[in-house]
């Protein structure tokens, strides 16, 4: 099992999320999202795991992005946004693989155990 913690330094659910696997003692890497953000190949991989773009943008940030992605029709154009701006992403975002979920997820985490 090779699991990928993409986070941010100050948000809760991440904390959560690399607790969880600490306490069943299974090795993550963690990354920080605003700091690194992802490659092209994992933010493909994470887009068809998780149903699309809609499932990874943060809808209840303030930024001023997120006003303005609810108007866009393509979501190309929202990809390439997210993209270049992680802190529009929803965390943690937890990789195994090809498989992949947003949010705080311990049900689906345990199905890979």
């Amino acid at each position: 099992m090779n699991i990928q913690i993409f986070g941010k330094s100050k948000c809760f659910d991440t904390k959560k999320a690399q607790r969880y696997f600490k306490e069943r003692r299974i090795k993550v890497q963690d990354i920080d999202l605003l700091r690194y953000g992802m490659s092209p190949g994992e933010f493909d991989s994470v887009l068809r795991a998780v149903g699309g773009i809609d499932a990874l943008i943060n809808w209840d940030s303030k930024h001023e992005d997120i006003t303005l992605m609810k108007y866009m029709d393509n979501p190309r154009a929202k990809e390439d946004k997210v993209f270049d701006n992680p802190a529009l992403m929803k965390t943690p975002i937890v990789r195994n693989g090809k498989k992949a979920t947003v949010g705080y997820a311990p049900e689906i985490w345990a199905t890979w155990e």
